[in-house]
């Protein structure tokens, strides 16, 4: 990863994880031509699931927060597809961020922030993306988070 990409996630507190393995019958990333698919990834930080439902014994800050570490997930995934950095990466075009929300719960946007506010801080106007948030009744192993993205990269060469 570009010291210029490492700096400024460590600026917020993060470094690139492993790359987590898919957890079914589904592959972490597809590339087709110049688009980069990332399966859902789930918040998670030092290899612990943050589990709970915002709205529900999770504030909609906590919620922010593990939208964040969702992305940082992603942002590893897209490390582990290309040469092992952020470098290839023209745009990403779209994140879907869900969320284990109550029935209740409306600020999912400002939840979704968390990711979103990682990728622009990280890869400036690269990261501006369209984006969808979603509030689900469960997400996988109880998390509180999940994002997914399509990301342009560069031509291969």
């Amino acid at each position: 990863m570009s010291e210029t990409f490492a700096s400024r996630l460590a600026m917020l507190g993060h470094s690139l994880p492993a790359p987590s393995a898919p957890a079914a019958n589904y592959v972490s990333t597809i590339r087709a031509g110049n688009l980069l698919i990332v399966s859902g990834q789930i918040s998670t930080t030092n290899g612990d699931v943050l589990t709970g439902t915002v709205g529900a014994g999770v504030s909609a800050e906590e919620g922010r927060l593990a939208a964040e570490y969702a992305a940082v997930g992603v942002l590893a995934q897209i490390a582990a597809a290309t040469d092992g950095s952020l470098a290839s990466i023209r745009r990403v075009a779209r994140l879907g961020v869900f969320i284990a929300s109550a029935p209740d719960f409306t600020d999912h946007s400002q939840v979704a922030n968390g990711a979103s506010d990682l990728f622009v801080h990280v890869l400036g106007e690269a990261g501006r993306h369209a984006r969808a948030s979603v509030g689900v009744a469960s997400l996988p192993g109880g998390a509180t988070v999940e994002v997914e993205a399509l990301v342009e990269l560069e031509p291969a060469a």
